[in-house]
């Protein structure tokens, strides 16, 4: 799928229901997976990955560019840099 402003590839991962540590496992994964530049969306419902995702995007050096709150939880944007 693509995103309509940019032309950027977007994969989609669904962790709803995945319990710490699986839904950042989940985001490695599609990232890696990915190429360089490419968005991958994380929809995650587990409360700590409010907190991982956005320190392990740090950590690995990836962009977070969104959160947005979704009905029992979060959805992640996340641009693949290196």
């Amino acid at each position: 799928m693509s995103d309509a402003t940019s032309g950027t590839t977007v994969h989609h991962v669904d962790a709803r229901g995945l319990h710490c540590p699986l839904p950042v496992q989940e985001l490695s994964r599609a990232i890696a997976a990915a190429e360089i530049g490419a968005l991958v969306e994380l929809t995650a419902t587990d409360p700590t990955a409010r907190i991982d995702v956005p320190v392990w995007c740090r950590l690995q050096r990836h962009r977070l560019r969104r959160i947005t709150e979704v009905e029992g939880g979060w959805r992640f944007r996340v641009e693949r840099a290196r």
